[in-house]
């Protein structure tokens, strides 16, 4: 969700030089960092060879954080997605500084807050990391994120003394960050990126959940980052454009990947993501006919199968009450970006 931390954390600087904005251009001198796993304490668990996950935070009646992905480059950390809250960027930071390997880049998968506000603890403790993504960010910055905050403000001045004003505090200050959380290297179209010595794959799709998705796949481990293209327990729509997301899920599974880690929920196989892949078609489907709203949500939740355990169901079916009937077959307005609202799911 968009409307899904900061802090002041001091970086490494002896090891910054190596990597002058991020980058260490082809032929450079110098030497590796030697191998440094982040702390399972802190969450970290390795998914592949120099690929370290950790999961975000995503609990009915809290603002969530997205999944993080850490890939060891030759001197530091590629970060692909930053959190929302202090803690969750926090351990990204905290994994750095243990490992004397500091944030050489970031990678966004797109602007949702919960996928970029760390954003700003990170570029604070690490000045000289790139951030490479699509530069919707912005145009939402007076688009979406500036209604948001509009409605943050209202809900500041009418309820202050609510027990989520604090909470409603710190989301402005999120969307106030403004520059901060903007990229500095931007993917304005798909291809190969080389970045410290690891060269990965981006893709970009501008008509599927953002207006700007990136995804990130890893050829030397075949480990794909999908962001918000795949979401756990539910479809996240609040700015989706159904029929180009269910478009962006038959691209993805051309891809050659062996594990895809979504932008929430936990790493799948091929299998698995083919399975979400039906699901979601199939809950598109279920909408535009006539069965109701809570037996469309109980066709997702049975296409699903063990992608979601038990324990999920009840948030997931919370999930769809309102997903189901304001964005799939509500009137609330599609963004500007879908520009083929009406198309079917095959097309």
């Amino acid at each position: 969700m968009a409307g899904r931390g900061a802090g002041r954390v001091g970086g490494l600087v002896a090891l910054l030089s190596l990597a002058a904005c991020g980058h260490l251009r082809d032929g450079s001198a110098a030497p590796p960092v030697p191998d440094a796993a982040p702390a399972a304490a802190d969450g970290w668990r390795p998914v592949a060879d120099g690929v370290y996950f950790k999961a975000g935070d995503f609990a009915p009646g809290r603002q969530p954080d997205g999944n993080t992905l850490l890939l060891r480059g030759r001197t530091g950390w590629i970060v692909v997605d930053t959190g929302r809250h202090p803690g969750h960027a926090g351990a990204i930071v905290r994994a750095a500084r243990a490992s004397a390997r500091p944030v050489v880049a970031i990678v966004n998968t797109h602007w949702h807050l919960d996928h970029v506000a760390g954003n700003a603890l990170l570029r604070q403790a690490y000045p000289r990391a790139g951030v490479h993504a699509s530069r919707r960010v912005e145009a939402e910055m007076s688009g979406f994120l500036a209604r948001y905050r509009a409605q943050l403000e209202t809900l500041l001045r009418t309820r202050g003394d609510d027990p989520q004003a604090p909470a409603w505090r710190e989301e402005r200050a999120r969307i106030d960050a403004g520059r901060r959380l903007y990229p500095t290297r931007a993917v304005d179209e798909a291809g190969p990126r080389r970045i410290d010595r690891r060269t990965l794959s981006l893709g970009l799709v501008e008509d599927a959940v953002s207006g700007g998705d990136v995804w990130v796949f890893d050829p030397a481990t075949r480990v794909l980052a999908a962001g918000d293209l795949v979401t756990l327990p539910a479809p996240l729509l609040d700015t989706a454009c159904p029929v180009g997301w269910a478009r962006a899920l038959r691209d993805l599974d051309a891809q050659p990947f062996e594990l895809l880690v979504p932008g929430h929920g936990e790493p799948m196989t091929r299998a698995q993501f083919q399975r979400y892949r039906r699901a979601y078609e199939g809950l598109l489907a279920c909408a535009a006919g006539p069965a109701g709203d809570g037996e469309c949500a109980a066709q997702w939740i049975d296409g699903l199968g063990d992608l979601l355990p038990p324990a999920h169901h009840a948030h997931a079916r919370a999930l769809l009450d309102y997903y189901l009937p304001q964005r799939l077959r509500g009137a609330s307005p599609s963004p500007a970006y879908c520009t083929d609202r009406a198309a079917p799911v095959g097309a």
